[in-house]
């Protein structure tokens, strides 16, 4: 009989390409790797990779054993599930991968709330960027990934992971308050008038950062890109100092003090949260998401009733 051991490995290889990132992302060695998908060829009797360059290839007999194994894991995952129900308990530790927003906005008061209603639940959090997060939760990194699309900028589809509506976040035109730069900045009504303006975004390659720039162009400009930087709160602090403007999100600017203008179309992006379908089920992931649910539709509310405060 096949060793499960040996074969989640080339699974592994498989899911994440390379012997290096197998061993790192499961605290083995590249040599203790390499040796382990050696037995596991000896005991099929049949070459399982063929190197290509610089890189390993998956013969059709390993493509075979992966996605059997793929079932098995599944199956694992389903009967741990099916276990968990059983016994009617919220116990054992979900690993969660969330983007900073959520970070910021609504994972204090859940993870707060879980733990006051379920002290047998231990929930371990990640900062991730969500087409990251998502690859990782579909290779069993994490079991619950929080993430954001904007519109028209669709996330990577992964096989595997089901998908749930957490709350929709309306984007505007974030401006210092007036006053607070200098006077170019209190003239702007619209996204057209930020033309000239200096503006901060996320670093090239994030969903975000390709939104605006859209957006801007479609405005008819080139936006300025003085400053970048992924970490949002920063974004909002060079705008309350009247440095810069930018797109932000409803989450992004919750309890900030800034002049915010609308945008055509009123866009909005959307959070979610996914998980694989074999253990969507389980009760601690459905606690973690229910949470998640409530906390954020109370943000949600909390923002819709929240007045910009202008001197």
């Amino acid at each position: 009989m096949l060793e499960m051991k040996r074969l989640r490995l080339l699974w592994e290889l498989s899911a994440r390409g390379t012997v290096v990132q197998v061993a790192e992302a499961l605290n083995y060695s590249p040599s203790a790797v390499s040796q382990q998908l050696a037995l596991l060829e000896k005991e099929v009797g049949t070459p399982l990779l063929r190197r290509v360059g610089r890189t390993l290839e998956l013969t059709a007999a390993a493509e075979a054993l992966v996605a059997e194994t793929e079932e098995l894991l599944a199956g694992l995952e389903r009967a741990e599930t099916a276990a968990h129900r059983v016994r009617g308990e919220v116990a054992g530790r979900v690993r969660v991968a969330v983007f900073q927003t959520a970070v910021l906005a609504f994972m204090p008061q859940a993870l707060r709330r879980l733990r006051t209603e379920y002290p047998n639940l231990r929930v371990e959090m990640v900062q991730h960027e969500p087409e990251t997060a998502l690859h990782e939760t579909r290779v069993r990194g994490f079991d619950l990934v929080v993430a954001e699309q904007y519109p028209g900028h669709a996330t990577a589809q992964f096989d595997g992971l089901d998908h749930a509506p957490l709350t929709y976040d309306s984007i505007q035109l974030a401006l210092p308050r007036v006053g607070a730069g200098d006077a170019e900045f209190d003239l702007v009504e619209s996204l057209a008038d930020a033309a000239g303006l200096p503006w901060v975004m996320e670093p090239r390659g994030a969903a975000s950062r390709h939104w605006a720039e859209q957006a801007c162009r479609s405005a008819g400009f080139e936006p300025d890109v003085r400053y970048e930087t992924a970490d949002l709160q920063a974004h909002v602090r060079l705008i309350e100092s009247g440095n810069a403007v930018a797109l932000l999100p409803g989450l992004v600017r919750a309890e900030s003090r800034l002049r915010m203008v609308d945008l055509p179309g009123d866009p909005q992006r959307s959070i979610f949260t996914a998980a694989r379908i074999s253990n969507a089920e389980a009760p601690a992931v459905l606690a973690v998401r229910e949470t998640l649910a409530i906390e954020a539709a109370s943000l949600a509310k909390t923002a819709e009733n929240t007045v910009t405060v202008e001197p």
